[in-house]
């Protein structure tokens, strides 16, 4: 192997590593997404997560700071917590529906809060297209800090999660 063929892998391998971090837990959590039939819930999760980060900038937060982080990940949780208040109200309407109003309003709203935010363009670029290819060990590192915390809260609360997502409890 040349030395440009080794400085390829070395550049290459912390988003290989993420990519298969992210694959793992993601094919996971996707089998619970789609037990449960509300198959659109992470596109509208991460629409409000992508708003939370960018009315944390409006409000003078770096970008991927832990502020930036913190503001993007409660408002996801409260999402969450909407979208559950709305399964239990199923017969009065569709969950897909709030679904889907959500994902629409958090998406309109992010173009609204780009406009008053300088470099807002980029700022969008970021958020749709993301930098697979600039991910760092520290960012593996993290994430996978992260995702482990959630796979053992799911390893701990397993009977109930796959009685709630597989036997409709």
């Amino acid at each position: 192997m040349g030395t440009h063929a080794l400085e390829a892998l070395q550049f290459l391998a912390a988003p290989f590593v993420m990519c298969l971090i992210l694959a793992g837990i993601h094919c996971y959590l996707g089998l619970h997404v789609l037990a449960r039939g509300v198959i659109f819930v992470d596109l509208s999760l991460a629409q409000v997560a992508a708003f939370g980060a960018t009315v944390a900038i409006l409000f003078g937060f770096e970008h991927g700071s832990a502020a930036t982080y913190f503001i993007s990940l409660g408002s996801t949780f409260a999402a969450a917590a909407l979208f559950a208040l709305a399964r239990r109200h199923e017969k009065l309407f569709s969950q897909e529906a709030i679904i889907g109003i959500v994902y629409a309003l958090a998406s309109a709203a992010v173009v609204l809060v780009v406009d008053r935010i300088a470099h807002g363009a980029e700022h969008i670029k970021d958020l749709l297209v993301g930098q697979v290819l600039w991910v760092t060990w520290h960012d593996v590192i993290k994430t996978s800090g992260i995702y482990g915390v959630v796979s053992l809260v799911h390893f701990v609360f397993r009977k109930q999660l796959i009685g709630a997502s597989f036997d409709g409890q």
